[in-house]
């Protein structure tokens, strides 16, 4: 895990890759630095349990996101 937990920026789900409870296609994530994990194509997201994991690059397209919405923009979902 990071030492870092500044969230660096926000991507957009494509693929869940089979994992349906951790990620939503269509859905923004934000993101944690994590350049061990970037030089495997992996990136680390605050997911659907709140918590940050690592997950293939592929599952996700960049977004550009104002500083306006990303204040408001929810940080992972912890499901009951």
């Amino acid at each position: 895990m990071p030492n870092d937990q500044t969230i660096s920026s926000y991507v957009l789900c494509i693929d869940d890759g089979g994992y349906p409870e951790s990620l939503e296609v269509r859905k923004v994530y934000a993101v944690l630095p994590d350049e061990r994990a970037a030089e495997n194509n992996y990136i680390r997201v605050i997911d659907e349990t709140g918590e940050d994991y690592l997950y293939p690059a592929k599952y996700f397209v960049p977004i550009q996101v104002p500083p306006e919405a990303a204040k408001i923009l929810p940080v992972g979902t912890k499901r009951a």
